[in-house]
């Protein structure tokens, strides 16, 4: 059986994946927030305690997808810098091809480099 390797940078988006949705396949517990078309009966209290309920998981959500993205941010800087130290190398060797080929050709300043 062929071993499966998941690229390390994928793993953030999967477990986000997951956790949507498994979340969304749970219950809602009998104090969730209502459905707006169903909130007619409700009294006054009900409804205050209601938008509360709604505020905070809205609340809950926003804390969940900042530390989210902050997460994936860190990933992107990561692949960001590397690109530009990969450029940075190449160029670098670059300069000490031409300075080889420079010092082979017998202009001997680039033989100290």
């Amino acid at each position: 059986m062929p071993h499966i390797y998941l690229k390390s940078a994928f793993l953030p988006a999967i477990a986000g994946a997951i956790f949507a949705f498994g979340s969304t396949a749970a219950p809602a517990p009998a104090s969730a927030a209502c459905n707006p078309d169903d909130c007619g009966g409700m009294s006054r209290e009900a409804l205050a305690r209601d938008k509360a309920e709604i505020r905070r998981l809205n609340r809950e959500q926003l804390r969940y997808v900042r530390k989210r993205d902050a997460e994936y941010a860190k990933g992107w800087r990561a692949r960001r810098q590397h690109k530009q130290d990969l450029a940075d190398y190449e160029r670098r060797m670059a300069e000490w091809r031409d300075a080889v080929r420079r010092c082979n050709a017998g202009d001997y300043r680039y033989c100290a480099r």
